[in-house]
């Protein structure tokens, strides 16, 4: 599943360049309802997550894809927010970055994915320390993994006019 790989690593560069103050990408797997278990990771972390909206097929076993990529924005913090709190500033940097996904996803086109928008927003539960939010999108992708690949072959094909004529046409299958 090359398109896949493609995907994941285009979107985690888009991350790392835009939104610097990501310090992990990972393919979500709920690691964040299983700390103890999981592989340690420094936060803020952003994992994605892709689901099949619907496909089209293009002939040739090409097919359109319809995706929802979800990022799940988790940051750990023992701050508040309410106002008046001493440190609400750095509990905001939370809200910061929920923005900083939307500015820099939504309307955005890559090598592997267009048409990116947002559809979704919403809290997560964590049962523990941290804020979790899922950000949705969906983007269009040409998913080419089931295509077989090409093969060249020679073919001899007879084309006679006038005068005869034999031509050697390399035809890709």
């Amino acid at each position: 599943m090359e398109n896949w790989t493609n995907l994941y690593r285009e979107l985690a560069r888009i991350i790392q360049e835009k939104i610097p103050q990501i310090y992990w990408i990972d393919l979500w797997h709920n690691q964040v309802n299983f700390l103890q278990d999981e592989h340690p990771f420094q936060t803020p972390a952003i994992f994605l997550s892709f689901r099949t909206i619907a496909t089209q097929d293009l002939g040739q076993l090409q097919q359109e894809v319809n995706l929802q990529v979800d990022f799940y924005l988790f940051y750990e913090t023992f701050a508040d927010t309410f106002k008046g709190a001493y440190n609400q500033e750095s509990a905001l940097e939370f809200l910061d970055l929920m923005d900083k996904i939307q500015a820099t996803f939504h309307g955005a086109n890559g090598e592997n994915f267009s048409a990116m928008r947002r559809v979704s927003f919403a809290p997560e539960d964590t049962g523990g320390a941290g804020n979790l939010y899922r950000i949705s999108f969906s983007c269009l992708m040409q998913d080419i993994s089931a295509m077989k690949p090409e093969e060249e072959i020679n073919i001899n094909a007879e084309f006679t006019n006038e005068k005869e004529i034999i031509y050697n046409i390399p035809i890709k299958i």
